[in-house]
């Protein structure tokens, strides 16, 4: 069942496995390198259904880091294009692309130089916020977005859709999580705001749901759109599974037509326990309320974790990055497990038998 066709609006996908956003921290002036080139080649010849592009920044001080993938000029559109037509050349794997701004957390250092540090200040750029609470104890003060900024970001994110569109991606996901700055309006963590778009739950969605609301009205309707959402901050008095569920329900509403579920990322350290699939009973939950398709990321490694999440439709599809980088040939060997032996080329199949 995992690796039958799968249909999300028009589009038929060959399996239920797609590859989740993982950022590379490696584009030049926001546009992707030969590193980009080489990295989505590899995955695109993994078996999986889709792979979605990583987070890419919606405007420039939006960016998590200075090597940021960006979709905010022309240049960008053109960049991407070139991108995207190359994959499309060499596979017939669906190629989608997630879009964010990072707000607080944004004005970093590359992870694997300098992890949870702001950059410094003759390298750094103004962050934004909900309300101006750091990050971290360590962190810049972000300065507080007020209405009229509030309204171009919106603006922002509708116009980095519509280059989206333009470039032909076949899948569009909008970043709500990992404590970017639509995760930093929905969390009471990070949002103290009084006004219309803070204070209780409705208030704190609102961004998010007119940013949606002006995606769905120009994302091509026979193309997949959805959200990656927060399921839980793991932490007192953060946003909880009940508030995903209100949200994943508008979500729907609004016309979207998945979720991703992950949770986190709001504060730097929280109280999140990580294990095979930690992700899959929240994300049971939300789906079962919200009656929306759902998919998850999160530890889901082994060939019958990923199974079994499909069979007992705890999932629609599955999500995965580090173990398709660990292990290239997981679909694969998945496919030869369950006797598909037709998913593997040709020129590969000796090799599994």
């Amino acid at each position: 069942m995992i690796l039958n066709k799968f249909k999300i609006k028009e589009k038929v996908l060959k399996n239920r496995i797609f590859i989740s956003p993982m950022c590379q921290y490696s584009s030049k002036n926001g546009n992707p390198s030969k590193w980009h080139y080489k990295h989505l080649l590899n995955l695109s010849s993994s078996g999986a259904a889709m792979i979605i592009l990583e987070s890419t920044a919606v405007d420039k001080n939006g960016r998590i880091t200075p090597s940021d993938l960006c979709l905010y000029n022309n240049h960008h559109q053109k960049t991407l294009k070139k991108l995207f037509s190359f994959l499309k050349s060499n596979s017939d794997t669906k190629i989608g692309i997630q879009i964010s701004h990072s707000g607080r957390k944004g004005s970093s250092n590359i992870p694997w130089e300098r992890p949870n540090m702001p950059l410094p200040n003759n390298k750094s750029w103004q962050t934004y916020a909900p309300s101006p609470i750091p990050r971290d104890k360590h962190w810049p003060i972000p300065k507080m977005l007020s209405i009229s900024e509030i309204k171009k970001l919106i603006d922002r994110f509708k116009q980095t859709a519509i280059r989206a569109k333009r470039v032909g991606f076949d899948l569009l996901e909008v970043h709500m999580a990992h404590g970017y700055l639509l995760h930093q309006f929905f969390s009471p963590i990070s949002n103290k705001r009084n006004d219309i778009y803070g204070g209780n739950l409705e208030n704190r969605s609102r961004v998010l749901l007119e940013v949606s609301k002006e995606i769905r009205k120009i994302w091509p309707s026979n193309k997949i759109l959805g959200a990656r959402i927060t399921g839980t901050d793991h932490l007192k008095d953060g946003s909880n599974i009940q508030d995903a569920i209100f949200l994943a329900k508008k979500l729907k509403e609004i016309g979207f037509d998945y979720i991703s579920v992950s949770s986190g990322g709001i504060l730097p350290k929280t109280n999140m326990k990580q294990r095979e699939a930690y992700r899959s009973t929240i994300s049971k939950k939300i789906k079962d309320k919200s009656k929306i398709i759902t998919t998850t990321s999160g530890l889901i490694t082994k060939h019958e974790t990923a199974i079994d999440l499909i069979k007992r439709k705890k999932l629609d599809f599955i999500t995965i990055a580090r173990t398709i980088i660990k292990n290239p040939s997981w679909i694969y060997k998945l496919s030869h497990k369950i006797n598909k032996k037709k998913l593997i080329p040709k020129q590969y199949q000796k090799i599994f038998n």
